[in-house]
């Protein structure tokens, strides 16, 4: 769900990867998003509240929003199965100087941790990966992803529980994504190329189609031109800052599930770490 109040922006996106269950609630996929890829692959069913994608060795499918969004970007990607594959679903301005917000599952082997991949780009720049443990399996149920944007910070969060916060540093030169305004995309793809333990591992392809399902996703229609607060709220995002007990989870999520953040990679950044790092 987005909702937008006092500058804050919450997406929020619920995607389930095992049987078909019945959506109730969000927007209707029939009114925002179009199919652009994949042939009959890709489906809206329930009456608009139930979207699918899916994936066989011939082609995998996508979808777009039908209009273009301000305030800010979204990547979300899930594993499947062996979690050798990656659907994404993500916001970007597009462009070479584009901005948006990445949250991907990575692939693994069976009986593994799902990794979640997090990144922000702003103006065509990414290199700000933070990688997560799941401490559940994504593939057997329904649970929530969400970001929160706004003027002062990107926050990701999985079920509610905040797992990364990327702070505003404009202060210290930091580009920040603000401005370009985003359209929704989403796709289900091979990845076993990159993504599955350094392509060591490689999509079982007797298990297909591999079918990833959306439900409850809901947004706040603000156009490009403008964008409108809402009086709309959640109850648990209110406020542009944590509360104690979110900071508590927070810590709880990157002391216990954290694999990598780029602020602590110095051999990556041998001439320093980046200035928001710091």
């Amino acid at each position: 769900m987005v909702f937008s109040f006092n500058g804050l922006v919450l997406v929020t996106l619920i995607v389930g990867m095992s049987s078909l269950m019945v959506a109730y609630g969000g927007r209707n996929f029939h009114q925002d998003f179009d199919i652009t890829w994949g042939d009959q692959r890709a489906k809206i069913s329930n009456g608009g509240q139930l979207l699918s994608l899916s994936l066989d060795k011939t082609s995998s499918s996508g979808f777009r929003s039908k209009q273009d969004y301000c305030l800010g970007g979204l990547t979300w990607s899930s594993s499947l199965l062996l979690a050798l594959l990656l659907p994404t679903m993500y916001l970007s301005s597009g462009g070479p100087t584009h901005d948006a917000i990445d949250f991907e599952f990575l692939g693994n082997l069976s009986g593994d941790p799902y990794i979640v991949h997090t990144n922000v780009f702003t103006q065509g720049k990414g290199n700000r990966e933070q990688q997560f443990y799941l401490w559940f399996d994504p593939t057997k149920n329904f649970h929530t992803y969400s970001i929160v944007w706004n003027t002062q910070q990107i926050i990701f969060l999985v079920d509610n529980t905040p797992i990364r916060v990327f702070k505003n540093a404009e202060s210290i030169g930091v580009p920040f994504p603000k401005t370009q305004p985003m359209r929704i995309y989403s796709s289900l793809w091979n990845a076993d190329d990159w993504a599955t333990r350094g392509c060591l591992a490689k999509t079982d392809w007797t298990k297909a189609p591999f079918t990833a399902y959306y439900r409850n996703f809901n947004f706040q229609t603000c156009s490009s031109r403008s964008c409108t607060s809402s009086s709309t709220s959640n109850g648990a995002w209110k406020g542009q800052e944590l509360d104690a007990y979110s900071r508590r989870r927070l810590r709880w999520v990157q002391k216990n599930f954290m694999i990598y953040n780029y602020c602590t990679d110095l051999k990556r950044f041998p001439q320093g770490l980046p200035p928001e790092c710091r």
